[in-house]
């Protein structure tokens, strides 16, 4: 099956098509020889659907940016400074230094491609095309619906109320344009999502493009946002004082029941489920997986079926409903490489922070403690199998180390600790491969102890180092919809129905049963089990924000974990290192760290600021509350 992917010879195509336009007679003497009008564009069917693939170019990489949405929540530290992620977690955020902004949701980006989809939107309803097969028009008409509204969703989840747009805008048209409120932007989504999935139901497309179920993903997305305490007028104001009278509409509603949103949330993502005839991957368990399996199911629907490796199942890919598919070797990208550990010269970029480590339960789904002195001496012992999915930490087996550093690793395994080895006849401290004071590199070694595993493909033959993976970006997979249900399940009082469902999702991890009923409690468990399940998924940094607790998770100093080996009595190692707990004792030692960035939460993050120079070129835009 094909991939709408970023292909050479996809764009090799069109360059021949546009060479093969430009021949015509009298073209240089209508438009610039590497321009081609509209009319042209939709005058050539084939042309109209590349237009199209460009459309897709808005969805970048996915989350697979050297930065990663993961450094400004409590899921990771971004490893390099002067990046301006440590702007926004530290507060300082204003319009003229907005920190880091990805492409993928970068405002001035987003409003160019929701231009590409007005302008396909136009020509196909209009008439004004030369395409003559229904199907294929319904097929480009409902994709253009459906990245519409994914620009538009990116943009009210970072913003709040955005101004709609619909014309194609010239550059002699007023474009002064007032912000509308957030409940015109949910509802215009909506729309957008019904219609999508109207015109693209049945329609067999190329893997990577819009689908009808991609689109009533977006919508049970976008209405569990909408129907969150964020948006709620009551909540959002008594956790954040001073909103006008003019920017409140931007940000909640200004009326009706929370519990009806809820309801609107639960019917949209049942409906993703009951469209969907897969049913997800492994969601039919009746108790739990073995440990074992359950880290291998983890890695079977992180790598999405791209994986080649022996223990990884292909079926992982019925997880995934949208994504963004890659080829190698000339399109791919490399998270790999960005984010591995420097011990194998990788970068290290965005490393897992102690938080989100210390989360992942013990195995029979009680919690992680470092008070508990059994669970501190072997803190990585029987703990949630999704854990070793996701992180790579001290003494964990990876991949071998001698196809790019060397035979200086004989075990294959993390090093991020310091440990007593016997060097030229002496014992010494001898640093791990993979820390500051690394014999290997040591400038990208973790300040956190530990490295990023997910998504990183745990094939020995994918040499991190120079080698681009393949793995596709989950924009939606299936659990998110479940775990969307799940909570608007909670928030109406219908514990037993989302327990039920919850516990799929743990059964497939390898996790025992919850049984908790009461409607708090069962809350705080849906949370822990959303941010275990959706690590390092672009879910985090917006959950903590829609549930209105920022301050105390992405509020918090950084947690770090310091190791050290010291020999046992009368026991001893030579050169080269490997983990051993029979001849060392190792420490684990959990602490604060703030020197790379000192972590406060700003309550006016809970919207980003409007640049200063949007603003300045349209003064109709009201800005966000404490810029």
């Amino acid at each position: 099956m094909k991939k709408i992917t970023q292909n050479k010879n996809l764009y090799m195509l069109v360059f021949i098509m546009l060479m093969s336009a430009a021949c015509k007679k009298d073209f240089l003497n209508v438009t610039p020889p590497n321009q081609l009008s509209a009319d042209v564009v939709w005058s050539d069917p084939v042309l109209a659907e590349a237009y199209m693939y460009d459309a897709y170019k808005g969805l970048v990489n996915g989350g697979f940016s050297e930065q990663m949405l993961a450094s400004v929540s409590d899921e990771a530290l971004f490893n390099h400074s002067g990046r301006g992620i440590d702007v926004v977690n530290t507060g300082n955020v204003s319009p003229s230094t907005t920190g880091w902004i990805d492409d993928s949701w970068n405002w001035d980006r987003m409003y160019l491609y929701i231009r590409t989809c007005n302008t396909a939107i136009d020509r196909i309803v209009s008439g004004n095309n030369s395409l003559s097969d229904q199907a294929k028009k319904d097929q480009l008409l409902g994709e253009a619906y459906f990245l519409r509204a994914y620009y538009y969703q990116q943009l009210l989840r970072f913003y709040g109320g955005v101004p709609i747009i619909t014309n194609v805008y010239n550059i002699t048209d007023d474009l002064l344009i007032k912000r509308n409120t957030y409940e015109e932007c949910v509802n215009f989504i909506v729309k957008d999502c019904d219609g999508a999935a109207k015109l693209l139901a049945g329609k067999s497309v190329d893997k990577g493009r819009a689908t009808a179920l991609a689109a009533l993903a977006l919508k049970s997305r976008v209405l569990i946002y909408a129907a969150s305490d964020l948006h709620d007028r009551a909540k959002l104001t008594a956790k954040l004082s001073g909103i006008s009278d003019q920017a409140l509409p931007l940000l909640c509603y200004m009326s009706g029941s929370q519990a009806d949103r809820y309801r609107l949330a639960q019917v949209a993502s049942k409906a993703v489920m009951d469209a969907d005839s897969r049913g997800g991957y492994k969601l039919n368990l009746s108790s739990p997986a073995s440990p074992a399996q359950g880290t291998t199911n983890h890695v079977s629907v992180a790598m999405g079926g791209a994986s080649k490796a022996t223990n990884v199942d292909p079926a992982g890919a019925s997880e995934l409903i949208f994504a963004k598919y890659f080829l190698s070797p000339n399109y791919a990208v490399t998270p790999n490489l960005y984010n591995g550990p420097n011990g194998y010269h990788n970068w290290g970029g965005n490393t897992p922070i102690g938080q989100l480590v210390d989360d992942y339960e013990m195995v029979d789904g009680t919690p992680f403690s470092w008070a508990n002195a059994v669970a501190k001496a072997n803190p990585y012992q029987n703990r949630d199998p999704r854990l070793y999915a996701t992180i790579l930490f001290d003494g964990a087996n990876w991949k071998p180390r001698d196809k790019v550093s060397g035979n200086v690793d004989p075990a294959n395994q993390i090093q991020t600790g310091t440990y007593d080895l016997v060097i030229d006849g002496k014992t010494s401290t001898f640093s791990g491969l993979d820390t500051k004071n690394s014999s290997i590199e040591n400038w990208n070694g973790s300040y956190t102890g530990y490295y990023y595993r997910k998504f990183t493909d745990p094939d020995a033959n994918v040499v991190d180092q120079n080698m681009p993976q393949t793995i596709p970006w989950p924009f939606f997979r299936y659990t998110e919809a479940v775990l969307n249900y799940v909570e608007a399940s909670i928030e109406l009082g219908e514990t037993s129905t989302a327990v039920s469902w919850l516990n799929k999702i743990r059964f497939r991890a390898g996790m025992p049963a919850v049984t908790a009923v009461d409607q708090a409690t069962l809350r705080n468990i849906y949370r822990h089990e959303r941010r275990v399940e959706m690590a390092f998924e672009e879910q985090r940094y917006h959950d903590v924000r829609r549930w209105l607790i920022a301050s105390e998770t992405l509020g918090r100093k950084v947690s770090i974990v310091t190791i050290t080996g010291k020999f046992k009595a009368g026991k001893s190692l030579s050169f080269p290192y490997a983990y051993n707990p029979t001849i060392y004792d190792y420490t684990y030692t959990p602490s604060e760290y703030n020197v790379l960035e000192n972590r406060a939460w700003n309550n006016s993050l809970y919207f980003r600021p409007i640049t200063r120079d949007e603003i300045n070129k349209n003064k109709q835009l009201i800005q966000n509350p404490g810029y």
